[in-house]
């Protein structure tokens, strides 16, 4: 069996204080690309994806200096005002730890508030890589993999279940790799809180990083391998096929894998870094990805809560 899940990507702004080298996703306020997501904007997508029969909706955004928290309260309320069972996997602990920054209250507070509105799991961005001498270049002006690490701790110790990540292909050394997987395993060990481990290729088009090495098929599997075989604590690991490609994700499916990402309506991040795959992919194409690998395709939220009792068959 692997799973895969039909969801949405809701980047509410692109705006962001850090300017991360490694992103091409970001920009300043008055950068003629720049935007920020309304409510009335943000509802219109939702109600799109409802009427599609979207269950789950994955909200990341640029580190805005003007939103408050009241901002995501907000949109929130209003995703479950529009769907009440929509399943929610919001901010990352970067974004969590400026939230407490720029309203002047403990990040427990944060936590608390947008758990009352509706966030019900974390995904695992900004995790990067945790080395100190790679995060100074690759992303300087981001917490530090000690404050990232803290701030799951944190959410953990609140009942919500994560995800990390680990990003290579850029410059980091095996031994940073190594690094970065010791201490997820050490957190998991002492919080069980991770979900799942999600490695993510590097893309570098449109990025300030000046990193022309691609990775290999062997690259790839040799990853996700010793990311399978390390992290035995940790119950998943995903391949997102939206990164690695259709093939090279269905081939990690015999490499440890047990989930290959999902739908991802209206992905931008990725893409704004010259990713090739299609912007989104079909609950039929995911499941034809899986059963042509001769695996039985269940499809689940990031929770893994499966969805797929009581679902009209395909044909595949």
């Amino acid at each position: 069996m692997a799973y895969y899940g039909v969801n949405m990507n809701l980047n509410y702004t692109n705006i962001c204080e850090l300017r991360c080298p490694l992103c091409a996703f970001s920009c300043n306020e008055n950068d003629e690309k720049a935007f920020l997501l309304s409510p009335d904007e943000i509802e219109k997508r939702i109600r799109s994806a409802a009427r599609s029969g979207i269950d789950e909706v994955h909200i990341v955004g640029g580190l805005h200096p003007n939103l408050k928290i009241d901002y995501f309260e907000q949109m929130l309320r209003l995703i479950k005002k529009i769907k009440p069972d929509m399943h929610i996997v919001a901010f990352t602990a970067v974004e969590y730890d400026y939230f407490a920054k720029k309203n002047k209250i403990p990040v427990e507070e944060v936590f608390k508030r947008l758990m009352d509105a509706g966030v019900e799991a974390l995904p695992g961005g900004g995790a990067e890589i945790f080395s100190p001498r790679v995060r100074s270049v690759i992303a300087p002006k981001k917490i530090s993999g000690t404050q990232w690490l803290s701030v799951i701790r944190t959410a953990h110790k609140m009942g919500l279940k994560t995800n990390a990540t680990l990003l290579y292909n850029h410059i980091e050394t095996a031994e940073d790799i190594v690094d970065h997987l010791s201490k997820i395993r050490d957190l998991q060990d002492e919080t069980g809180g991770f979900k799942t481990f999600v490695p993510l290729q590097f893309h570098s088009e449109n990025t300030a990083l000046d990193v022309t090495r691609t990775t290999t098929g062997y690259d790839d599997i040799r990853i996700y391998a010793t990311s399978r075989i390390f992290l035995h604590n940790v119950p998943h690991l995903k391949a997102l096929w939206m990164y690695l490609g259709d093939k090279m994700a269905q081939t990690l499916l015999r490499f440890g894998v047990d989930d290959i990402g999902a739908t991802y309506h209206n992905e931008k991040v990725v893409h704004a870094a010259g990713a090739q795959t299609p912007d989104f992919g079909s609950e039929t194409f995911l499941k034809r990805l899986i059963h042509n690998a001769q695996l039985i395709p269940e499809r689940t939220t990031a929770s893994y809560r499966c969805l797929s009792a009581g679902l009209e068959k395909e044909s595949l």
